[in-house]
């Protein structure tokens, strides 16, 4: 998976470069999130892609909700600090493709597609 063309991976496409042994090691991440829905981290333990790293849009994706009038709304977005943090902790690195799943219409996959690229990751793909 060279440097991102597209925005995009389709399921084959991420299936072939998993079972090939000489392309670069995959770092997957599971941004399964849903207002008012089930919780990503129990649909995570339920089953995810093998190797996925669950990340918390609440709390790996975003800063903690403003409290004043004039917002910064629910998630507002993190510091560059503390996305970095959270993403070596997931396994993340510039010299490594990412690819980022939810089960939410791409919503929070794309939150995570546009802040790793907003910060630097060349190499960031959509499932």
């Amino acid at each position: 998976m060279g440097v991102m063309s597209s925005p995009l991976i389709s399921v084959p496409v991420l299936r072939g470069l998993l079972d090939d042994p000489h392309a670069p090691v995959v770092t997957l991440l599971d941004v399964r999130y849903r207002l008012g829905g089930p919780a990503g981290p129990e649909q995570h333990a339920a089953g995810h892609l093998p190797g996925a790293a669950y990340v918390d849009l609440d709390t790996d994706l975003a800063a903690p909700p403003a409290t004043t009038p004039d917002g910064g709304g629910r998630h507002p977005l993190p510091a560059t600090e503390d996305l970095q943090a959270a993403m070596r902790r997931l396994g993340v690195d510039d010299g490594r493709p990412v690819v980022v799943y939810d089960d939410w219409s791409g919503l929070a996959a794309a939150r995570a597609w546009w802040l790793l690229r907003h910060h630097g990751h060349s190499n960031v793909r959509v499932l």
